[in-house]
């Protein structure tokens, strides 16, 4: 994996630099634009999204999440090494997928407390531009694979309660979180 030259405390902020939207903002629905240039304006976005996601104890974040209309992605899946350095993808594109088609949970900052059962492949490969504007690619499996294609999907105006099979666990666990399935767009697989 690229290594980072941004580096963020992983530590939680009172008060972080940007507001995730939640579902039913419009934001979440809007189709990303492409970062023209990769300058310092793009790097300090990268650097707000991780404190956000760091103090939201997330390890993925996708641009249109913070109400920021741009293909930007930040992950870290491993939160407890100060050292590890997260993943900072820039017009990030999936060139292939797979391996199994597995079934995993996954949660999502813009949908607090819900956590449900959705399928994606078990391995991609992701074209993207790193913080230095550096073209990189990136072929992954398991977790990783799963945030990548998660925040993909933000990019694109999906969610993960989207592609939720489960249509009774999926209105149980919006309704008890106070969501509403009206601001759900349902895709079959």
């Amino acid at each position: 994996m690229p290594a980072t030259l941004i580096k963020v405390s992983k530590k939680k902020l009172k008060n972080p630099p940007l507001k995730v939207c939640k579902l039913g903002d419009r934001h979440l629905r809007q189709p990303a634009k492409r970062v023209s240039k990769v300058n310092d304006e793009i790097r300090e976005i990268a650097v707000q999204m991780l404190q956000t996601m760091y103090s939201d104890n997330g390890i993925g974040l996708a641009a249109p999440q913070v109400g920021i209309n741009k293909q930007i992605i930040v992950i870290d899946c491993d939160l407890e090494n100060e050292n590890a350095p997260p993943l900072i993808l820039i017009n990030p594109e999936l060139k292939s997928s797979g391996g199994d088609i597995v079934l995993g949970e996954e949660g999502c900052l813009s949908v607090p407390d819900v956590f449900l059962d959705v399928q994606r492949p078990d391995q991609i490969t992701v074209n993207f531009r790193d913080e230095e504007g550096r073209p990189q690619t990136l072929t992954t499996e398991g977790i990783l694979a799963r945030v990548i294609q998660h925040e993909l999907d933000h990019l694109n105006g999906v969610l993960f309660v989207d592609r939720v099979q489960n249509a009774i666990a999926l209105k149980k666990e919006l309704t008890k979180h106070g969501f509403t399935l009206e601001d759900v767009q349902s895709i079959k697989s």
